[in-house]
């Protein structure tokens, strides 16, 4: 039975046959006998069973998406919001949103209900209710709103805060003096980290304060990085936002270029006289201008949208082109034209909006969308207004090269019958003959031949298109003003006839047979002819007059007589003042004297400039730019500042990446990158600092991911000078061998380098000959070459802890023995790779690596003081894991490196130890290395290392520093000096390194986790002990193995343990001093399970995370 069939015997009064749940009251239903529509709708309503209530509601819902109007069935729907039918209630609310504006006081009587929804356990309903409380257009219920919204804004789920975010703007409008509480709410919402957040909160903030800039500074790279995830009308909410607020905060990254486009400019159009004045003074103006350093956060905007030009929806797109046109540098703007064409593939309405964009960017920026010329040729199916775009973009993009083309695909168009069009593609004809001289004449012609077409419209066009032509060359043209003064028996056109006469009387001299003749059947038809042909026989008679006054005089007289007494007023106005100009009499003025200086005056000829010339100060992709004109709401794109703000503002707790600002090193690149770029000319010439900037953040959980090492690696490939030889480098190689021991003085100067230098005299002691072979076959790495990007990361992750240990010794080494030989020459490639990724090599014995470890394993078991025997001694010394701190190429030639040496940092006992290695691979002495500026977080501190006086060429140094990293991953960021340059690099510890080994017994440490485990039940249970199960690797089958993974992963010491197939570690946290318990209990087959107790959940979170990679390996 169908459901119109049923409805009808249920005593609806729709007719037989009719889909219709009820009838439309403009239809006459009201009226009929049968009135009671929808009872049976309520009486389902007010059943006790939900299935048919369910029911209901869907069929009212269905006739709201039709159209139909339900509002009479409110109250009976409304009495339902507090069914406990989970469906149901849905359908209630999406009724209810639809109605509660019309019906506020029926609505109002169910608030109490709206309310208690707000606390339901479903996030739907929370979401609903609070979305109908908003729809409820009444003041009285503001502060419940405003309540409502706070805590929305506070929720677990993430659908009712992007609702709350959603309420924000329709309270706003409500009531406008709740906007101080509104911007409280908005900057707790920008805070939120998820991105189904972000896109409904940057909208609320355009609504409701766009002028608070300062509440984007924290959360912009937030935002920068959520984008791609955003939905996509977020998306577009958000990347117009982030272009205004670009515009604010930082450089124009094309005012050099713009410098240099305006002189010449003037170049062209001065005289040969001030040529040599301006000269100096540009040359002076582009001397003081500084080279331009673009600012990382900028590149982050533009890096983090280029991906969404891939985007299935054209807002989207549409977005980012205009991000890019506004924001971007001039080469590399260019991205943007293939999406843009693609866009045309789509809708008219699409194709409309994005033409028009189009159409402005080609004024511009022309050579963008060249390659895409054939993309612009009309299509037959093209409505009107698509063919007038596309004519306008092609005539944009006409130069001495393609003109040919595309006059040949303007012929064609002037055979449409769609006659607008074919008016439209003469005048275009006409722009491309004033912007380009050498096809003015074959324009002409062109048009000159149209004036024998059979089309008034065609013809009446090209005569106003050929009088802007003549103007140009008036004397070279004298036949086709004959010809077109015979046409004006023909044409009709009041604007083509009009045209003819301002030529004939403007070049009269040329015509002086023809001219009068011209005024005598003008003069016939006077009184027939428009107004505007009227005003231009006037100035025809009055030029004539001046010229030729035996033949004109009595017709000019007939012809003022007829003005003088024509219904039209500026007629009436212009004859008289004609009149008194030209016709000396004893009452005219002075002015007379000049008749002739005032009407044949040299006129300069009309500049045919496009209608999108002056439409770019409006935002691209915005409705004031598709009108041309400023719509309500539109906020106007900032100019760009002066000086860049101070960029410190966007600072957040765990910064991204670290800054870089040295500008001759970016100049550098900048005229380096073009040749080695992997982009094809897309990327500016900041993009290598960032990628390179990227690499040293490091990982945020806190181990080193092998993406920033790829990452690097890949930026020197592309940036390593060719320049150097092979034989410039065996040179350096040479000079570095003697050389070595002058970099033993500033050692002795700092405490903390004579302990590394003590510890390494031991060990030298102990094993000599591993350590001569290991440094030849370190030196034979270096001189090795990467055949390929694969196989060096592949290398890279077999021999990580081999590199990793073979860079440890070459950093302690304060004055390393004398080399052995090589063995043999490797060929040199053009780029070294070797500073990133070496290959891989034999294991080698660590250096201090003393203990066996069968007896570091034994003598873990023992309970052992610190006084007895220290942490170096007795933890098992794994391979240092050693990070990039400055590159050499982005340091001028000062490669910075530096690891976690696990030892006590002896000035502070609660700052982390941090040795640090410099190597100047320039030509001349690095002096006066220091730390200056350190940025930290609060509760940070740092103990920078003694200056560093000077630092020989090809020498390295090592030393050490203390940060208190306050137990946080977060990085340590301050300022790397020499005596020229400042680099802004950032330390970033892996959450391993913010611990120290602790010893206990067995016992002590089943005391400890029984008090954490009691704690965290006090709390929340769970709350200081994670646990999880795993895989163990191929590799990780023995204990041995798996206490080298976690001891490498983090710094603890191993509690010795009864069972085989438990291991338990220990430590404590550098700064607080928590305790960190972790125990490995192996089962059957690979299977284990991991739990670490500590009072610090994120530390225990993160070190969870971490054991679990090294183990699974």
């Amino acid at each position: 039975m169908s459901a119109s069939s049923a409805y009808d015997e249920k005593g609806g009064s729709s007719s037989v046959g009719e889909p219709e749940y009820g009838h439309d009251p403009a239809s006459g239903g009201i009226f009929s006998s049968d009135y009671k529509r929808h009872d049976d709708l309520k009486e389902m309503l007010d059943s006790n069973k939900d299935s048919l209530k369910l029911e209901a509601m869907k069929r009212i819902v269905a006739m709201i998406a039709r159209g139909k109007n339900a509002s009479d069935l409110f109250p009976a729907v409304v009495k339902n919001v507090a069914c406990k039918n989970i469906e149901v209630k849905k359908l209630v609310y999406v009724y209810l949103v639809r109605y509660a504006e019309e019906q506020q006081d029926l609505a109002l009587l169910s608030i109490s209900t709206f309310q208690r929804g707000l606390k339901d356990p479903n996030q739907l309903i929370r979401a609903s209710a609070l979305r109908v409380l908003s729809s409820i257009r009444v003041t009285i219920i503001v502060p419940i709103m405003m309540l409502a919204i706070k805590e929305a804004a506070s929720d677990m789920s993430p659908y009712v805060r992007k609702t709350a975010a959603h309420a924000i703007p329709k309270l706003y409008s409500l009531d406008p003096e709740q906007k101080d509480q509104l911007i409280e709410v908005i900057e707790k919402l920008l805070a939120d980290k998820t991105t189904l957040v972000a896109g409904s909160v940057v909208m609320a903030f355009e609504e409701v304060c766009p002028e608070r800039i300062d509440l984007i500074h924290k959360n912009y790279r937030k935002l920068c990085n959520l984008l791609i995830d955003v939905e996509e009308w977020g998306q577009v909410v958000i990347i117009n936002m982030l272009t205004r607020y670009a515009r604010t905060q930082f450089l124009n990254p094309n005012v050099n270029e713009s410098l240099l486009e305006e002189s010449g400019e003037k170049a062209f159009y001065g005289s040969d006289e001030d040529e040599g004045k301006d000269e100096k003074a540009e040359a002076a103006a582009l001397a003081k201008r500084k080279p331009y350093v673009m600012d990382p956060d900028h590149r982050l905007l533009l890096r983090n949208t280029k991906p969404l030009l891939q985007s299935r929806n054209a807002a989207v797109v549409m977005a980012v082109a205009q991000l890019y046109f506004h924001l971007a540098p001039k080469a590399e703007v260019g991205v943007i034209a293939k999406a843009l064409v693609r866009l045309m593939r789509s809708h008219s309405e699409v194709q409309y909006v994005v033409l028009q964009n189009v159409a402005t960017m080609t004024i511009k920026r022309r050579g963008m969308f060249e390659p895409y010329l054939k993309s612009f040729y009309i299509r037959s199916t093209d409505p009107t207004q698509i063919k007038v775009l596309k004519l306008e973009v092609l005539t944009n993009l006409a130069n001495e090269t393609n003109i040919s083309t595309i006059l040949r695909e303007f012929q064609t168009y002037i055979k449409s019958m769609d006659k607008d069009f074919v008016a439209a593609t003469i005048q275009a004809i006409g722009r491309c003959a004033t912007n380009i001289g050498e096809v003015r004449d074959t324009c002409l012609s062109g048009l000159v031949l149209l004036l024998s077409n059979r089309d008034e419209l065609v013809v009446a066009e090209s005569v106003v298109v050929i009088k802007k032509l003549l103007q140009m060359q008036p004397e070279q043209h004298s036949d086709i003003i004959k010809h077109m003064a015979k046409l004006t028996d023909n044409i009709q056109v009041p604007m083509a006839r009009a045209s003819i006469l301002w030529l004939i009387g403007e070049y009269c001299e040329h015509v002086p047979k023809i001219a009068p003749d011209v005024l005598r059947k003008m003069a016939k038809s006077f009184t027939n002819e428009e107004d505007i042909v009227k005003l231009q026989i006037i100035n025809l008679a009055a030029k004539l007059y001046l010229t030729n006054s035996k033949q004109t005089k009595l017709l000019t007289q007939y012809v003022l007589n007829l003005a003088k007494y024509d219904q039209n007023y500026d007629i009436r106005d212009r004859a008289r003042f004609i009149r008194q100009l030209i016709v000396p009499t004893d009452k005219s003025g002075a002015l007379s004297k000049y008749a002739k200086k005032l009407f044949l005056a040299l006129k300069p000829a009309p500049v045919l400039e496009s209608p999108f010339k002056d439409r770019d100060h409006f935002q691209l992709g915005s409705l004031s730019h598709l009108l041309n004109a400023k719509a309500g709401g539109y906020q106007e794109l900032p100019d760009w500042p002066e000086a860049a703000p101070d960029p410190s503002v966007r600072n957040v707790e765990v910064p991204e990446w670290t800054k870089c600002s040295s500008r001759e090193k970016r100049k550098e690149k900048k005229v380096e990158k073009p040749f080695y770029s992997d982009s094809g000319g897309e990327s500016g010439p900041t993009e290598s600092a960032d990628s390179e900037s990227d690499m040293g953040s490091g990982s945020e959980s806190g181990s080193e991911s092998e993406s920033g090492s790829e990452e690097s690696g890949s930026e020197s490939e592309s940036e390593e000078s060719e320049e150097q030889s092979e034989s410039e480098k065996e040179d350096k190689k040479k000079k570095k061998k003697p050389d070595k021991s002058k970099a033993k003085k500033p050692a002795q100067d700092s405490a903390e380098s004579d302990q590394s230098s003590v510890e390494e005299r031991k060990t030298a002691k102990k094993s000599k000959e591993p350590r001569s072979r290991s440094e030849s076959e370190s030196e034979d790495d270096e001189e090795s070459s990467s055949e390929s990007s694969e196989s060096e990361s592949e290398s890279e992750q077999q021999s990580e802890s081999d590199t990793d240990t073979k860079r440890k010794k070459k950093t302690s080494a304060s004055k390393p023995p004398p080399k052995q030989p090589k063995k043999e020459k490797k060929e040199m490639s053009l780029l070294d790779l070797d500073d990133f990724d070496p290959t891989p090599s034999p294991q080698v014995t660590p250096v201090n690596n003393f203990l066996s470890s069968s007896l570091v394993a034994d003598l873990e078991g023992l309970s052992l003081t610190d006084s007895a025997l220290s942490p170096v001694t007795v933890s098992p010394t794994t391979s240092m894991k050693t990070y990039e701190l400055l590159h050499r190429i982005t340091g001028e030639g000062l490669a910075v490196q530096y690891c976690f040496s696990r030892q006590p940092f002896g000035p502070d006992p609660h700052m982390v130890a941090v040795q640090i290695q410099f190597t100047n691979n320039t030509e001349t002495d690095a002096t006066n290395i220091c730390i200056q500026e350190p940025k930290l977080q609060s509760g940070m501190r740092i103990k920078e290392f003694p200056e560093i006086e000077v630092l020989p060429p090809g020498e390295t140094f090592t030393t050490v520093m203390g940060i208190d990293f306050c137990d946080s991953t977060q990085a340590a960021n301050f300022q790397l000096c020499t005596h020229t340059r400042k680099f802004f690099v950032s330390i970033q510890p892996p959450v391993g390194e913010l611990v120290t080994p602790v010893f206990m017994t067995e016992n002590e440490f089943r005391k400890e986790q029984e008090k954490l485990i009691q704690l965290s039940i006090g709390q929340l249970m769970g709350m200081n002990e994670i646990t999880e199960k795993l895989t163990l690797g191929e590799e990780c089958q023995s204990d041995h193995v798996i206490v080298q993974r976690v001891t490498s992963a983090a710094n603890l010491s191993r509690v010795p343990c009864g069972s085989e197939k438990e291991c338990r570690f220990a430590g404590k946290t550098v700064t607080s001093g928590s305790l960190v318990l972790v125990t490995v209990v192996t089962k059957e087959g690979r299977a284990a399970q991991l739990t670490v107790n500590c009072e610090k959940m994120v530390i225990g979170t993160m070190l969870v995370k971490d054991i679990l990679q090294a183990l699974s390996q």
